[in-house]
């Protein structure tokens, strides 16, 4: 296999450990092990004090897998298989269904594993970009028009990484309706799903309202819990799961026993773990949206409708690049720039999800009055 470099982390690499504030990431305030622990049910606890730390099971800890199953009405156990986060199972999941001579349609901007290593196992794909002239909605007509008949694999991102783009309920049946019409696979990357910022407007689950609907969740983004790196698939295609669960063989084998537990912690807590989430995001949005006002000479803000992330763009005759670089050498203030997306215009992507928001958010402001665009 021959992937190209996965360009949002090599950038990362460079910065997200030496910049004080971190402006741009994906991921909600991540939890202190004691304040996780002290969620802990009387079971959960006696498990967690009596970890073993040997092999899992390749499929996921049972109990674990029951709780992600409870994500999603009428779904058992049986249907889920937990991966080394979300990355890995997006990676085995490709190869598993994808190969020279087959064609997939992937939205676009997105997070590059999504498209790049269903190129790299030599299939065909089509980017079906968003436009932000459209507030970044689906355009159904747009996705019809891209499948062909050697597609086997529609991949959608909603709640929308890095837009924040959400569709209705009626887009979002016609999407899963078409996947059973044309007898192919929908992958609905789903990481930022339960961060709606109108919780009415929550979407089904793919594998909720179609056979062929596969689901892909994480501990990562919801659950503020990145560093446990416990990710999933929920399927309705037994036969498909256990290819994946064979793949994953060469793989990871199985997941970390604690992480395992952890994340089993936070899922019967979920409640209390999206309350958490979802009241730093909305604290969030209300100094963006003063911030985005204040400074509407200087970037265009579409509100995203879900999710930790955003896509702005900025006004200025300035390359983002450019601008990003000099902020965050001059201020410590991490964005990132579009063009780690191939993704056209000056967008950046901008972090909803981080408690220090404030302070870099003052930063930015001092170094916009000061840099003239």
């Amino acid at each position: 296999m021959r992937i190209p470099d996965f360009k949002l982390e090599r950038y990362f690499s460079r910065w997200e450990f030496s910049a004080p504030y971190l402006l741009c990431t994906s991921d909600i305030e991540g939890w202190r092990m004691s304040e996780l622990l002290e969620l802990a049910d009387p079971e959960a606890r006696a498990r967690w004090e009596s970890l073993t730390l040997g092999y899992t099971e390749s499929t996921g800890l049972a109990a674990l897998r029951e709780a992600i199953a409870s994500l999603y009405p009428g779904l058992s156990a049986g249907q889920v298989l937990t991966f080394a986060g979300a990355e890995e199972a997006v990676f085995v999941l490709m190869n598993v269904l994808l190969g020279a001579g087959d064609h997939a349609v992937v939205t676009w901007p997105g997070y590059q594993s999504l498209h790049e290593v269903a190129r790299a196992t030599g299939a065909e794909v089509t980017l079906l970009p968003l436009k932000e002239e459209e507030g970044w909605e689906l355009d159904l007509g747009a996705v019809r028009q891209a499948l062909r008949p050697n597609t086997r694999l529609l991949v959608v991102n909603f709640p929308h990484n890095p837009t924040g783009a959400l569709p209705g309920p009626a887009t979002f049946e016609a999407l899963c309706a078409l996947a059973v019409e044309r007898d192919i696979y929908l992958l609905s990357d789903e990481v930022y799903r339960l961060l709606e910022h109108a919780p009415a407007r929550t979407l089904p689950a793919a594998v909720e309202r179609t056979s062929r609907g596969i689901s892909l969740g994480v501990m990562s983004k919801a659950f503020g819990l990145a560093g446990l790196r416990v990710g999933w698939l929920a399927c309705r295609d037994a036969e498909l799961l256990r290819r994946c669960e064979a793949y994953k063989d060469y793989t990871t084998i199985c997941n970390s026993a604690p992480s395992e537990v952890l994340s089993l912690i936070a899922l019967r807590a979920r409640e209390k773990v999206l309350a958490r989430s979802r009241a730093i995001l909305d604290d969030n949005l209300k100094r963006l949206d003063a911030f985005f006002a204040r400074r509407a000479d200087t970037f265009h803000w579409v509100r995203p409708r879900a999710g930790s992330v955003a896509f702005p763009r900025l006004l200025w005759d300035m390359p983002v690049a450019a601008f990003c670089q000099a902020l965050v050498e001059r201020e410590g203030v991490l964005l990132l720039p579009g063009d780690v997306y191939d993704f056209p215009g000056n967008h950046f992507r901008l972090g909803l999800g981080r408690t220090q928001l404030p302070e870099a958010l003052a930063r930015l402001e001092r170094f916009c009055d000061a840099t003239s665009g």
